[in-house]
Parts: structure tokens; sequence; C-alpha cells
């Protein structure tokens, strides 16, 4: 995928939603998960985020235009099963950068099968120096038959949740 401005605008108007309140009109998602507890454990787990080590390693990964996740990096995954698959195109939408809180959010662009915004993050407890995995997102519908999986198409989206965040606990 060659580097290149953001030119193709995102095919959500709520740009940023998954940093506050989620936006009205889409299935909300939030998993919470702790994986541990220390420093390094956090350190590890960002690092492996920002480099889509949950994309890498639940084998959906296709490409970006940056090796780590930056603002406007343009990414794409491969959903689905052979020749039943699809390609769907994102664009990193901001960084977390927080002493507590490390991640990123991606947006999807025209040609995605959904329609939305999605968080990948851990986060540590100062108070107990828990860590925790989480997965935000908000999305519809983009295409006819992501529309017609209906109830099908969010339990898979909600299986991949807990696939991202095994990526990270330790083993």
């Amino acid at each position: 995928m060659p580097e290149q401005p953001a030119t193709v605008p995102f095919s959500y108007a709520e740009v940023g939603g998954t940093q506050g309140d989620l936006p009205p009109g889409y299935d909300h998602f939030h998993l919470r998960r702790r994986i541990g507890s220390g420093k390094a454990l956090f350190d590890r787990a960002a690092d492996h985020i920002l480099s889509f080590g949950m994309q890498r390693d639940t084998g959906i990964f296709q490409q970006a235009t940056t090796p780590t996740a930056q603002p406007g990096t343009e990414l794409t995954v491969r959903l689905g099963l052979g020749p039943l698959g699809v390609t769907a195109p994102c664009r990193v939408v901001y960084l977390l950068d927080e002493p507590n809180r490390r991640g990123f959010a991606y947006g999807t662009l025209p040609g995605h099968p959904e329609s939305g915004e999605e968080l990948f993050a851990v986060e540590c407890d100062p108070t107990d120096d828990s860590v925790y995995g989480v997965i935000t997102a908000f999305s519809h519908p983009g295409t006819w038959y992501t529309h017609l999986g209906g109830p099908l198409v969010h339990l898979i989206q909600r299986w991949f949740a807990h696939r991202y965040i095994a990526t990270i606990r330790p083993h």
C-alpha cells in the first residue's frame, strides 16, 4: 500500500467517537479484561498493540503504511475465510499515549464491510498495578451482506475482541 496523504474520507461522520461517549445510532461494544499486573506487562502489551500485533496474531492483518500505528496510517485487514474473505481498509484516527493508557483507534474507510471505529488499548490501574486490555467500538453495517448478517456479525465482532485481548495476555 503506497504511502500518500489521507484523501479518502472515513465512511462515518463521528471520527474520534471512541474517545468519549459513543455516538448514537450505532451498535456499541466495550470489553475490558484484566491480563495481569506490572509496568513491564503494560509496556509489552502497549508495544504489541501499537505494532498491529493484535491484528497480526489473529491472522487478519494484511498491510500498513507504517510499521507502527500513527495518526493517518492506513492499513488493511482481511476478514473471512478463503474466497469468502473481504479486504477491509482502515485508517488510524488517533493514538493514546498517556502514563496509564496506550493504544490507538482506527476508523473504517469506503470498502470496509462495517462503518465505524474501534479502539485497541491497554490500561494500568495505578492503585493496584493491574493491567487491562481494552476494546471499544461503535459500528453499523456498511454493506448489504453485513446488514443481512445482523446478530451473527455482532457475535463475530465480540469473538474477535476476546481474541485481540488474548494476544496481549502473558503466556
